[in-house]
This record gives C-alpha cells, sequence and structure tokens, in this order.
C-alpha cells in the first residue's frame, strides 16, 4: 500500500511546510526525491549563473564609457557603490519575503526585472540614466540569491550542506566567467550596446527555464524533510517554529556569531568585488587589451570552482562542520596573493592570470563558508533572512570598494589601491577566526 508522502506527491497543488506528513520513505519516492534534489541544483546553478550575466557586464564596459563619455573613476564608481548597497539591502529584505514564498516565482520574477533593465542600459548615455537603472537591476538582482539559501537548506542535509554549497557556488565562476570573456569580443567587435542587449536576450530565454525547472521545498512535492531521506533523525517541532515573526526576527539580530560572519563577509566582499569591477580596468592600464583583460579576469572567476568547492569538503570532513578555521585560513592565503599582484610589474600577462585565479580561488572559498555558516548559525525557518543579513553587509563591503577605488585612484594610484584590500582581508580574517570553534547545533546531536 502506498504510504502517504507517495499519495501525496501525485498532487499537483502547493503544500505548506508545516502541513502534516507521514515521515516514511518507500523506494520509488526515495528515487524521486533524488532526482528533485538534483533539479532543483542544477537549475539553481544555470539560473544564479545567468544572473551574472545581466551584472557583471558594467565592470566591462566602464573602460569603454570612460573612453567614449569622458567619465571618471569616481563617477563610475559612485554607480558601482549605489549598485552594491541597493543589492545588499535588498538581499535582506528579499530574504524575509523569500522564507515567506515560493521560490520557483521569486527567482524567475527576479531574472525578468533583470533582463528588462538591460534592454534599457543598452539606451542611454548619461552618467545619471546608468546610475538609474542599474540601481533599479540591484532590486532585481537581490532576489536571486535569498530563494536560493531557501532551497539549499531544504533540499540538503546539515552535514552534507557545506559540500554541496560549495558544489553550488560554481554558478558564481561561470556566469561570471562567461560574461567576462563574452564581454570582451563583443564590445571590440560589436558595441558596448551589445553587451547590455545580448545578456537580457539570454536572461529572458533563461528565465522560462527557471520556471519550468524550479520547485519549492521538499514539502511542496509531499516529500518529508531531508534528514528522513538522508536516514537522520527527523527535526523535532520546536519553539521557534511558532514564534512570530517579529520574535525570529529579533533572535536573527541578536546571534553574535552570525554578526561576526556578517563583518567579515563585509570585508571579504570588499576584495572580491573590488577584483570583480576593477581587475578588468587594472588589466587594461597594464597594457593588456579589453579581449585579454577578459581572459585574465575570467581566471579569477575560474579558479572559484575549485575554492569553493575545496573549502565545503573541508570544512565538512576535516573540521566537522566548523566553517570558520576554513575561512580565516583562505583569507590568509588571500593576502599573499593581493601582495603578489601588486608587487608584480607590467607585462607579464600570463602571471597575472595566474595570481588571479589564485585570488579567485582563495576568495570564493571563504564565500562559500559565508553563506553555509550563516545557515548554521540561523534555523531553517530563518536561512532566507540569515543569509540575506550577511549579504547586506558583504555589499556594504562591496559599496566601499567602488567609491573607495574611486577616490583612492586619483591621489595613490594602484598601489593604494591594493593596501585598501590587503588590510580589508586581514579584517576579514580576524572576525573568521572568532567563529573557530563554532557550527550548526544540530551536528552536536549526531
Amino acid at each position: 500500500m502506498q504510504n502517504s508522502a507517495a499519495r501525496v506527491l501525485q498532487q499537483p497543488n502547493y503544500i505548506p511546510d508545516d502541513a502534516p506528513r507521514d515521515e516514511t520513505m518507500c523506494d520509488a519516492t526515495r528515487s524521486k526525491y533524488h532526482y528533485w534534489r538534483w533539479r532543483i541544483m542544477y537549475t539553481t546553478i544555470f539560473g544564479y549563473a545567468t544572473f551574472y550575466l545581466v551584472r557583471g557586464n558594467f565592470a566591462m564596459a566602464m573602460p569603454t564609457l570612460e573612453n567614449e563619455f569622458g567619465y571618471t573613476t569616481f563617477q563610475l564608481g559612485i554607480i558601482v557603490s549605489i549598485f552594491y548597497w541597493t543589492y545588499g539591502i535588498g538581499k535582506f529584505v528579499n530574504g524575509y519575503f523569500s522564507d515567506r514564498s515560493n521560490a520557483r516565482y521569486f527567482m524567475t520574477a527576479g531574472l525578468v526585472g533583470s533582463a528588462t533593465v538591460n534592454y534599457f542600459m543598452g539606451l542611454g548615455s548619461s552618467l545619471i540614466f546608468f546610475g538609474f537603472f542599474w540601481t533599479i537591476n540591484a532590486c532585481f538582482q537581490s532576489m536571486a540569491w535569498p530563494p536560493i539559501a531557501r532551497l539549499l537548506t531544504h533540499w540538503f542535509a546539515p552535514k552534507e550542506l557545506g559540500t554541496k554549497w560549495g558544489f553550488w557556488n560554481c554558478s558564481h565562476q561561470i556566469g561570471g566567467a562567461l560574461i567576462f570573456i563574452f564581454s570582451g569580443y563583443v564590445i571590440q567587435w560589436i558595441s558596448w550596446q551589445a553587451v547590455f542587449y545580448i545578456p537580457a536576450i539570454i536572461a529572458t530565454i533563461m528565465s522560462l527555464f527557471l520556471f519550468n525547472r524550479l520547485r519549492d521545498t521538499p514539502r511542496s512535492l509531499g516529500f518529508p524533510p531531508v534528514e528522513v531521506y538522508k536516514g537522520l533523525p527527523t527535526p523535532k517541532a520546536t519553539e521557534e517554529d511558532d514564534l512570530p515573526q517579529r520574535e525570529l526576527i529579533r533572535r536573527v539580530l541578536e546571534n553574535k556569531l552570525l554578526w561576526y560572519v556578517c563583518i567579515a563577509n563585509m570585508f571579504l566582499y570588499l576584495v572580491r568585488m573590488g577584483v570583480f569591477t576593477w581587475a578588468p580596468w587594472f588589466l587594461q592600464e597594464r597594457g593588456s587589451s579589453i579581449i585579454m583583460s577578459g581572459w585574465q579576469a575570467a581566471a579569477f572567476e575560474l579558479a572559484g570552482l575549485g575554492g569553493g568547492v575545496c573549502a565545503g569538503f573541508v570544512s565538512d570532513r576535516l573540521f566537522h562542520g566548523r566553517r570558520g578555521p576554513v575561512g580565516f585560513i583562505y583569507m590568509l592565503g588571500l593576502i599573499v596573493a593581493l601582495f603578489c599582484l601588486w608587487i608584480l610589474p607590467a607585462g607579464y600577462a600570463s602571471i597575472d592570470a595566474l595570481i588571479l585565479f589564485a585570488i579567485g580561488f582563495l576568495v570564493y572559498g571563504p564565500q562559500v563558508m559565508v553563506g553555509v555558516a550563516a545557515a548554521d548559525f540561523a534555523s531553517k525557518k530563518a536561512a532566507g533572512m540569515a543569509t540575506g543579513l550577511t549579504g547586506t553587509f558583504g555589499y556594504l563591503g562591496a559599496g566601499l570598494s567602488g567609491i573607495g577605488i574611486g577616490l583612492i585612484m586619483p591621489h595613490w594610484g594602484w598601489s593604494g589601491s591594493f593596501l585598501f584590500f590587503i588590510f580589508s582581508a586581514i579584517a576579514g580574517a580576524f572576525f573568521f577566526a572568532l567563529t573557530w570553534h563554532s557550527r550548526a547545533k544540530s551536528l552536536d546531536h549526531q
């Protein structure tokens, strides 16, 4: 006789997370559960990578906008900062709403909106025009990450979350590397406007793919919690399950471990998005062509494929679910890599690419740890809110990298900029170290 989970699976209607279920599983249900876990994984990877196509294109267009319209690094840096600050606030706000929404609709709506804004970007020429629409883009971009955090924490168990999160994190590198490489050719062979139009078309098509492939939590398909699928103790109802939203928010904001992670992420993102935004400009000033600078900057992104997966695996297996030690060790390596890129003379394009590869590896490892640690220190019910809060701080730092470099460059050049990044990496390492002994409470009972 079919169990209740298998019967509910046949029903297409959305089922709330708190609906009661029989927690037993037959083989057919387990097979379908496995299918849906990997469907959610690859869909969110390709979906989030597409968000980067309609986001990283502005960084590659900036040197061309400077040459064509005479904008300064400070003026363009202001747009970058406003984008990141808006994005960071949006991640926290949308973290709240995504915890109460169907991830399928939420993420798809964000990608459609971001694609629409990119169509407009190709029509402009004034600084105010670019700033206005790029800020609107930040609002739609902030709708991508919170629903993904919700999906990952519901479809993958805590003891595997670091590894799976690291694997998912390759979405950043896929999207970032593609837009860097693609933009160089498009700007040189077609126009800077096309670097907004073409990704917008791709994002529009991909939004249909997202809507078709995504579903919400296991409960929405009639499955029991992922812990049942993994053979772990079934999560018991806790006091937090019945808390009003105001109290849940208060508990998130009073979690000191989460605040340490937030501050660490602020300094990490100052470096990560600083390199992401300014590396093409830096490389072109050192003599690289726009196409070559795109390939060199892509090395920064591609390295993150290994950096994120390795960090997740090490935190799960070597440090038994503790994310702080991995973040700290990676940040120390990042300090060394930044120093090497700073002191390297111009004219060594292949070595530039190699160092950027190392920086990418070392940046994306801690980024994975931030997301997993936020989910560890909060509950599933507040996962979107917690990761949204870390994202807000991350993009506070990213915004400082925009206006900060814009202010530093005219007076102290790239040397001052690299010192800015190095001191940020040192501060990030310190705050990761403050979470050295901490991990998810659920792991302490296994």
